[in-house]
């Protein structure tokens, strides 16, 4: 199959498998050229293909020398339609595992069910023994009950007043006025029920009534905070108060975990384009204001670059500095105050005539497509590519 990009609003519909080989390729080679980190055995990533989840993986396997359990909910092709970028990012880190000679497994499903939950457990009985860090990278627009069966999806709104700003249409190019309604007091509580802590506090319940958690071990959750800019959409919004919820369990799962000598840490990162970034009202447009002024200053992060500092820096660092709340923060570039104030200066005078001039949109839009594997100089897209790519464990597991 021929795969090109298929664009509809702020999801690209399609993926290439090739691209996102490389797109892993890159951030195993990333880890592999700094320090190792330290030693550790096993780590289950909880939302591992994509984004911040993806790159603890890598940085577990490649920086840690770990061996890893990743779960996760992606759709594999079936011939006429190519994977979700997910999977073939699995298939990738998969491959450059078995090249490592390190252990790696993925369980595809749904992460909030009690089913998943046993599965994951059962193989880390089977296979691993016993888990030192797990990783909590969930980001999901709906949240099935395991014990009701209610469903709660979450939204991205203002909270107590209608939201008005600039935005962008980042595909078009232009720019718009955008008015978000003032979320519903349900609608904020079921944000919390999907985006918040109730599952990862769930998930290190059952692992550690299952005595599968190491002792020492380590848990961590990503979070972000952002510029007043942003507050009102983000942390003062609807996805801000599941994100108190989650720092507040943190600190609920340390307790839980005092027999172990147990840690739970939310780490606050920077700005990125991601798949749920690029779907939230005004920071779009922040980022491309952003990137602009961190790629000229020398400062920018991907995610791989964070999720490095935060393994590095704080998770397995005895001199680790955490923020007056407890929390990891690896936002420090972004929120450096010139870097700010030369960002919202950018965002606040832009308009569709100045915008690529102001911004360089496109260095986005790059970062947008790359996440579906295209927009790479090595990549033929003219080509046809095989798009059907199995998972190695999963299909040793079917073989057993």
């Amino acid at each position: 199959m021929i795969v090109k990009p298929k664009v509809r609003g702020f999801i690209c519909t399609t993926a290439h498998p090739d691209g996102c080989a490389i797109n892993v390729k890159e951030q195993v080679d990333y880890i592999a050229s700094k320090d190792t980190i330290k030693s550790v055995k096993n780590v289950l990533v909880i939302g591992a293909s994509t984004g911040y989840g993806l790159a603890s993986r890598i940085t577990a396997m490649t920086g840690l020398g770990a061996n890893t359990l990743g779960v996760f909910f992606e759709k594999a092709s079936n011939g006429r339609r190519t994977a979700t970028p997910g999977w073939y990012n699995s298939v990738a880190f998969e491959k450059e595992a078995e090249k490592a000679g390190v252990y790696a497994t993925s369980i595809n499903g749904d992460a909030f069910s009690h089913e998943i939950k046993q599965e994951v457990i059962d193989r880390i009985k089977q296979d691993m023994g016993k888990i030192d860090l797990v990783v909590y990278s969930l980001a999901s627009p709906r949240r099935t009950d395991p014990d009701t069966g209610q469903i709660y999806r979450s939204v991205l709104k203002p909270i107590g007043k209608d939201f008005e700003s600039k935005s962008i249409d980042v595909m078009k190019g232009l720019i718009t006025d955008t008015v978000i309604e003032q979320a519903t007091e349900t609608e904020i509580e079921e944000t919390i029920k999907v985006m918040g802590g109730e599952d990862w506090q769930l998930w290190m319940s059952q692992l550690a009534k299952a005595d599968v958690l190491a002792n020492g071990i380590k848990t961590v959750a990503y979070s972000y905070i952002g510029p007043e800019l942003t507050m009102d959409m983000y942390r003062e919004g609807t996805i801000g108060k599941a994100k108190e919820n989650l720092e507040e369990t943190a600190k609920n799962i340390t307790n839980s975990l005092l027999n172990l000598d147990g840690e739970a840490y939310v780490a606050v990162a920077k700005a990125l384009v991601t798949q749920a970034s690029a779907a939230i009202p005004v920071v779009p447009l922040y980022m491309a204001a952003l990137y602009k002024v961190m790629k000229r200053k020398g400062t920018h992060e991907g995610c791989i670059e964070q999720i490095y500092r935060v393994f590095h820096d704080f998770l397995y660092n005895d001199q680790k500095v955490l923020d007056e709340e407890g929390r990891i923060r690896t936002d420090d570039l972004e929120m450096e105050s010139s870097t700010q104030d030369e960002a919202i200066s950018l965002f606040v005078n832009v308009t569709t005539e100045s915008l690529e001039e102001d911004m360089h949109i496109e260095a986005y839009q790059e970062e947008f497509y790359k996440l579906f594997g295209f927009g790479l100089n090595t990549i033929d897209y003219e080509k046809d590519v095989e798009v059907i790519r199995g998972m190695p464990s999963m299909e040793k597991s079917e073989m057993k």
